[in-house]
């Protein structure tokens, strides 16, 4: 990392459980009915898996290749690090549940974040679109 690199973190908590929301997030073939800037996904697992590699199709056919570093269901969290030809991005991303009575009650929404690593215009310029996306990932709709 250099000066020129750094790191945000967004989230966005809406209606949807948090398993659900876990499912989205960790279910590659989902990700471009929540996130508008995936297109298509080449992914050979059903669910994300430390180690594993895929890649996904954004905007004007821009192609990035992925690994996926670390997932653990038990906290709901994952990490992945994403190239496009020098361009390098790593996401560290987590579904926390959120209810009337404060986190972890009964019946609640979640609440779905990421944490953006990369040079910092990269960082700054993506921070709005993975909000809106992650407020879509957590939206009511199952």
């Amino acid at each position: 990392m250099s000066i020129l690199d750094g790191s945000m973190r967004v989230s966005a908590t809406g209606d949807l459980p948090p398993e659900h929301a876990w499912a989205r997030y960790t279910e590659p073939r989902r990700w471009p009915a929540w996130a508008p800037q995936v297109r298509e996904v080449d992914y050979p697992h059903e669910v994300v898996r430390a180690g594993t590699h895929g890649r996904v199709r954004g905007p004007g056919g821009l192609v990035a290749v992925f690994t996926v570093d670390a997932v653990d269901p038990a906290a709901r969290t994952w990490s992945w690090s994403v190239r496009s030809g020098p361009l390098r991005v790593s996401f560290d991303h987590g579904v926390e549940p959120v209810g009337a009575d404060g986190p972890g009650a009964a019946g609640g929404g979640s609440t779905a974040w990421a944490v953006v690593r990369g040079p910092w215009p990269v960082v700054v310029g993506y921070v709005p679109v993975a909000r809106w996306a992650l407020g879509r990932l957590v939206a009511g709709t199952r």
